[in-house]
């Protein structure tokens, strides 16, 4: 009955859970060691891995010193937003991939010359 249940998923791992056998006990002992083994080393691993992360996140005081010392807020940059004029732009279209973007600046420095003029 149970063997016909789990048919699909091939005789092997059928006769490795329900058969019994010398063998068989020593696998089952050595993939529940590899189980049991591998989330140890995982949680070693990601130990590493956030260690480096402390390592990697502290900031050099000089820098810290140049950051306190940077007085830009949101109200400053709220600001200069205001001040910005935001009915009358222009889209600029970049490049594409296949275009070399020295002629195409130069093909629109060209265009706006001749408009301006």
């Amino acid at each position: 009955m149970i063997l016909e249940i789990f048919s699909n998923l091939g005789d092997s791992l059928i006769l490795f859970f329900f058969c019994d056998g010398p063998n068989t006990r020593f696998h089952r002992v050595v993939f529940q060691l590899y189980i049991v083994g591998g989330s140890f080393g995982l949680r070693e691993f990601a130990q590493i891995r956030y260690d480096v992360h402390k390592l990697h996140g502290k900031v050099d005081p000089a820098l810290k010193e140049k950051l306190k010392q940077n007085n830009v807020t949101l109200e400053s940059e709220y600001k200069k937003l205001e001040k910005s004029d935001f009915d009358n732009w222009e889209n600029i279209r970049g490049p594409q991939l296949w275009e070399d973007s020295r002629t195409v600046q130069k093909q629109r420095r060209e265009a706006a010359r001749l408009k301006t003029e």
